[in-house]
């Protein structure tokens, strides 16, 4: 058996693992952009990039999903941790054409804690995907699930601080919906994470 496993295993955590990169790229460019104040168009371009190949990535995954008879995990699981992944990159890409659609270009102290709590929380997912294909790691694996559900509660205070800050003077409506969607967004971005790593838990409670 191990001559027609392992092969397909291997491939199919080298492909999870190169779209938890992907996570990773448009996390890092996203707090270079709320630390610099540049969401212009080059800067948006980059982050769509980013996010079309993360795009054809996933549906690789899926097309060998449906094409592969051995998953390394259930194909469910393999379908959904994909689609976990997809959505964290997808929202980030939102929240940068978003902030280029309002034309937001000031530094955000609030924004750019957010994306390095965002930055944190996608680092240590792409941690537990990687070392999903050792054995070994499964303490590892569990441990950085872990600290994902941490960030996400960071990031729940932070949501509720920051709104709540933004009506206790509102003088500006306009900014003030602005703003609320944006920091609403980026806690989402959190719970995205935290859904994905609860995927990952599943797998390896599944796997024993």
């Amino acid at each position: 058996m191990a001559f027609s496993i392992i092969p397909k295993d291997k491939y199919f955590y080298d492909l999870l693992n190169k779209q938890a990169q992907f996570a990773i790229a448009a996390a890092v460019l996203f707090s270079e952009q709320t630390s610099q104040g540049d969401f212009g168009p080059e800067s948006v371009k980059m982050m769509r990039d980013i996010e079309h190949q993360a795009d054809e990535i996933a549906h690789e995954i899926m097309n060998r999903v449906n094409k592969t008879f051995i998953t390394p995990f259930d194909r469910e699981d393999v379908h959904s941790l994909t689609c976990a992944t997809d959505d964290v990159i997808d929202l980030i890409y939102t929240i940068s054409n978003r902030m280029k659609v309002y034309k937001i270009t000031r530094v955000d102290s609030n924004l750019v804690e957010f994306a390095c709590t965002i930055e944190k929380s996608v680092r240590s997912l792409a941690h537990a995907v990687r070392c999903l294909m050792d054995a070994r790691k499964r303490q590892e694996v569990l441990d950085a699930c872990i600290e994902v559900h941490r960030l996400e509660n960071v990031g729940d205070s932070m949501r509720d601080a920051l709104i709540g800050k933004l009506f206790e003077k509102p003088t500006d409506i306009i900014q003030l919906i602005k703003w609320k969607e944006i920091y609403e967004f980026s806690e989402n971005v959190l719970d995205l994470c935290e859904d994905a790593a609860h995927i990952v838990v599943t797998i390896i409670v599944k796997g024993g």
